[in-house]
């Protein structure tokens, strides 16, 4: 039994890697069609676009045969295409990168921090990206005094408000509110987390610069809430504005609501927030670290569905806030998977499973150091000294020196210092690096996407030189299809001439006058609009429903809201069917001609190419 079960899997194996398409020669696995093929066939909105694997297999031969001419083209050795390429792969790798197996303390604490809401301040002393020692160390003595200055008696808040350089700390005074697990930097979070209330921070560098942190409250996650809100905005711009012309109106919207007014409807009609009215003002769902402090407290203060609030003042303008909603932070099952994306995502929280995943590569790949050699450039100078060639360590059955070392530290810019400064980073950097040349072969999968990128850009590439960019810039071709298919695209029954509009019905008996003389349109207009805008004159061709007064006169269609037919009128006639020029269509052509010329280059590199297909292993692909 068990060596059926063996046998039986083998077998499946076996035919993956077996091959189902030649075209020349470039060979296509059951595995490799078998995953495109369900991927482009599985959940289609209409069932009735599924396709077998039978029927798929044209498709995806037309797909591989411009591949295929595309390597032969050589564009997949073009410059751009390597890089973009290239750049893709670099974005797929970062995860297979990491250790799959997360720490699972870390991602336990941070579920309790996801349960957790921190109310505090902090002051930012700003860095540019590539700060030099000097400005590191003149930011850092900054952030030391203003520190003393605060234990020594100053307002933390005042002290924001003075030195802070986070640009809202103008108006919050250096208050951030409540927040909650992943919505600061890591080593921002980190210090806040770990700062008992009351008690201010030692300078914490971050991307920004140096934080001073002063916590003032620890709670309980309160949740997400949802709510909607009926907006009066401060106008932009205008620092000196009365404010009290917008107060009076949403007190009177919040009598109103008192009343027993539909909140959603007043939202519509009345709040400045136009994306949230046309819902009646619902917002998207959100915790306390995700507004503005002064609209989070006011609306996490509301404690059952449907309780309004009076109105509240932010800096953006006057809200009434009503709760329609409110869900606890999810169970660790629901978010694990979550957290988890998010560590992988962040350097700055990954940096232990970093270390975890290079032992486990050392373990996997025989990593051997060297020890005598790697004491002997240890303690040199990178200024002073030049070591000879020793072999540091080994990675399997890759050897590494002392060259590929100052190697690394030349692409590094590093000039300064001992070797030993940097040995252990460029080990890691050579592991990871050794890892990712194996990535095509340890997982298949990756393997896979890889193949499909590769292939999608070639096709866009040549897609876009032969067929593309041709067909638009192929003049004398599009009017030679055009004119084999001009009655592919049609105008129906039209109105061609004038809609007339009139000031008054002197100036329509005049303007009825000149038409009926046969005088040309402009000569009218500039006739009767000699002192002022007395008419209106609207040049065209229009099919039934396209425009409402001539509907209401060609097909006898409903009369116009608001429509005078004492002083709107038209003047033309009713045109039977009739193809649409090339200029009218040329979009719809350019397309049809694209088809038209694409279908022909399949015809060719059908003939070019010899395709063979292992019918009988496409039969043991399975329908979707």
């Amino acid at each position: 039994m068990v060596l059926a079960v063996f046998s039986n899997a083998n077998l499946v194996t076996a035919q993956k890697n077996k091959v189902l398409i030649k075209i020349d020669e470039t060979e296509i696995t059951r595995d490799e069609f078998e995953r495109i093929y369900r991927k482009n066939n599985q959940n289609l909105l209409d069932q009735s676009d599924i396709k077998s694997p039978k029927d798929y297999l044209d498709l995806y031969i037309d797909f591989k045969l411009k591949v295929v001419e595309a390597m032969n083209l050589k564009m997949d050795t073009a410059k751009a295409f390597r890089e973009e390429l290239a750049g893709y792969r670099k974005e797929l790798a970062a995860p297979y990168l990491t250790d799959m197996q997360y720490d699972e303390k870390l991602v336990d604490d941070l579920y309790q921090r996801m349960k957790t809401d921190v109310n505090a301040s902090h002051i930012l002393f700003r860095l540019p990206e590539n700060a030099s020692p000097e400005q590191e160390q003149a930011a850092l003595e900054k952030t030391w005094k203003v520190r003393n200055e605060i234990l020594n008696g100053r307002d933390f808040n005042d002290a924001a408000a003075e030195y802070s350089e986070d640009p809202s700390a103008k108006t919050n005074r250096g208050d951030l509110g409540y927040f909650t697990a992943f919505q600061l930097v890591a080593p921002f979070e980190n210090v806040a987390f770990n700062t008992p209330p009351g008690e201010i921070s030692e300078p914490v560098r971050t991307a920004f610069g140096y934080h001073l942190v002063k916590v003032h409250d620890v709670r309980e996650n309160q949740g997400e809430i949802q709510v909607a809100h009926i907006m009066k905005m401060f106008p932009q711009g205008e620092p000196d504005f009365d404010k009290n012309l917008l107060k009076s109106e949403i007190d009177s919207i919040y009598r109103k609501l008192l009343s027993g007014a539909d909140f959603a409807e007043l939202a519509k009609k009345h709040s400045d927030d136009k994306r949230s009215a046309l819902q009646g003002g619902e917002m998207p769902w959100f915790s306390a670290g995700r507004m503005i402090p002064e609209f989070s407290k006011a609306a996490f203060a509301l404690k059952n569905t449907g309780d309004i609030s009076q109105p509240v003042e932010t800096p953006f303008g006057f809200h009434i806030i009503k709760k329609t909603g409110h869900r606890p932070v999810p169970p660790l099952e629901e978010v694990r998977a979550d957290i988890e994306a998010r560590i992988k995502k962040d350097p700055e929280r990954s940096n232990s499973t970093k270390k975890v995943f290079i032992e486990k590569l050392k373990k996997e790949y025989g990593y051997a150091e060297n020890n005598a050699n790697i004491q002997k450039i240890k303690s040199l100078n990178l200024e002073k000294n030049k070591p000879e060639n020793l072999l540091l360590f080994s990675l399997s059955d890759k050897k590494f020196f002392t060259e590929n070392f100052t190697n690394f530290l030349q692409n590094k810019n590093s000039v300064s210092g001992n070797y030993s400064n940097y040995f252990e980073e460029w080990v890691d950097a050579e592991i990871i690096a050794f890892e990712d040349a194996q990535l095509e072969e340890k997982y298949p999968e990756f393997r896979y996407l890889m193949q499909e990128y590769h292939d999608g850009l070639l096709l866009f590439n040549i897609m876009e030189e032969k067929i593309w960019n041709f067909a638009a810039e192929d003049s004398t071709g599009l009017q030679s299809f055009y004119r084999e298919y001009k009655n592919k695209f049609m105008w129906d029954e039209r109105f061609k001439g004038l809609i007339i509009n009139c000031k008054n019905t002197e100036i329509r008996e005049e303007a009825e006058k000149y038409f009926d003389a046969e005088m040309p349109v402009e000569e009218i207009k500039d006739l009767i609009n000699k002192a002022e805008q007395a008419i209106k004159i609207e040049k065209g061709a229009w099919e039934k429903g396209t425009n409402s007064t001539v509907d209401y006169y060609v097909w006898n269609a409903v009369k116009p809201s608001g429509f005078n037919s004492d002083l709107t009128f038209i003047r033309g006639d009713l045109t039977p069917p009739e193809p649409k020029t090339l200029e009218e269509a040329r979009g719809l052509y350019i397309s049809e001609y694209q088809n038209f010329l694409e279908k022909n280059w399949l015809k060719k590199l059908h003939k070019k190419y010899k395709v063979k297909v292992n019918k009988k292993l496409l039969k043991s692909i399975p329908h979707v």
